[in-house]
């Protein structure tokens, strides 16, 4: 895949070489992140941050890569506070906002309208999640944090055995993060949700025709003993109301207790966060929290090397980084 100048909106678009080259870049971006050098590469360049659906990680974290790089954030959240809101169409809004940046990343509640947008915009897009349709910088950091977690084992991402759990059907980082999964090998995936929140046919048939086992159950019970669990929360967001959502919050809660009675010694927990903590939710119980098996927060900070791999990679800069690098002259508390 040529990454230069392209648009990054679909896991689809990546094969396995693809992936081992965002991954590899990804981890030549640590000693920026953890503030043991400074790199410049991208001073100058603007990155146009749009957020109309809330985030915080996803947000924060784009800007954050894009600054550790050198580079300049712009950005507008929510749609009342662009001209979206006064009929402006995507496309127009590609058009003009593309006028004012070197790439753009944009989250949107419609299915497909960051693909829409990109049709408009001069620069690269990046997509960062479009309604329940995907989540492709979000599987690239799961991927990753699954390949750095397995390393601990002496094992890769082939012959990965997995477990989904929670809301299947509209959380947009496990469809992302299934497509990729199934350019591996020997994979067995057991996806544990509410009847009526199973994952896509689609995204089964993706994983079952690429050769993988798929256990499809409604109880932990019997089904947790894997190398990672991915837990994922009940999308609010995508029901019809909030007493909806509710009748399926907390069904599926892991505690200490529970990991202890049906995983593995060593089962690696992520989440793709924020965890619902709430007492009829309590997706991922704070007594977890002492386990060295917990990945949730590293997750979220391999979020940004990731990210800034996407960034150097699109603006063509990946193999300049050590030729901006620059000492870090304030004091830190990540070094």
């Amino acid at each position: 895949m040529n990454f230069q100048g392209s648009h990054i909106l679909s896991v689809s678009q990546f094969d396995r070489e693809a992936i081992a080259r965002i991954l590899d870049i990804s981890a030549q971006m640590a000693p920026y992140a953890a503030r043991q050098k400074r790199c410049t590469v991208l001073e100058g360049a603007i990155l146009s941050n749009l957020f109309f659906e809330p985030s915080t990680r996803t947000r924060v974290s784009f800007g954050t890569a894009f600054n550790l790089l050198g580079g300049y954030v712009r950005e507008t959240v929510g749609q009342e506070n662009s001209s979206l809101s006064k009929g402006e169409s995507l496309f127009d809004t590609a058009q003009v906002i593309s006028g004012y940046s070197d790439v753009i990343t944009m989250r949107h509640p419609k299915m497909h309208s960051v693909e829409q947008f990109a049709q408009g915009s001069t620069v690269p897009v990046i997509n960062g999640g479009d309604g329940a349709n995907e989540h492709p910088t979000q599987a690239l950091l799961d991927l990753f944090t699954i390949q750095s977690e397995m390393m601990h084992f002496h094992k890769g991402l082939d012959n990965l055995d997995i477990v989904l759990m929670g809301d299947l059907k509209h959380g947009r980082t496990v469809h992302s993060l299934s497509k990729l999964l199934s350019l591996y090998n020997n994979i067995k995936v057991t996806m544990v949700s509410p009847t009526a929140l199973q994952m896509p046919d689609s995204v089964i048939s993706a994983l079952e025709n690429a050769g993988h086992q798929v256990i499809i159950t409604d109880t932990m019970a019997g089904n947790l003993s894997c190398d990672v669990i991915y837990q994922t929360r009940i999308q609010q967001e995508r029901f019809a109301s909030k007493d909806e959502a509710d009748l399926y919050r907390g069904h599926f809660s892991l505690n200490k207790s529970i990991y202890q009675q049906y995983c593995r010694e060593n089962t690696v927990i992520m989440h793709p966060l924020p965890r619902d903590s709430r007492p009829e939710a309590n997706e991922l119980d704070i007594d977890l929290n002492d386990l060295d098996s917990l990945a949730i927060f590293r997750q979220a900070q391999n979020g940004v090397l990731v990210r800034m791999a996407l960034f150097a990679l699109t603006l063509g800069v990946e193999d300049q980084l050590t030729q901006y690098e620059k000492e870090v002259n304030w004091h830190t508390n990540k070094r």
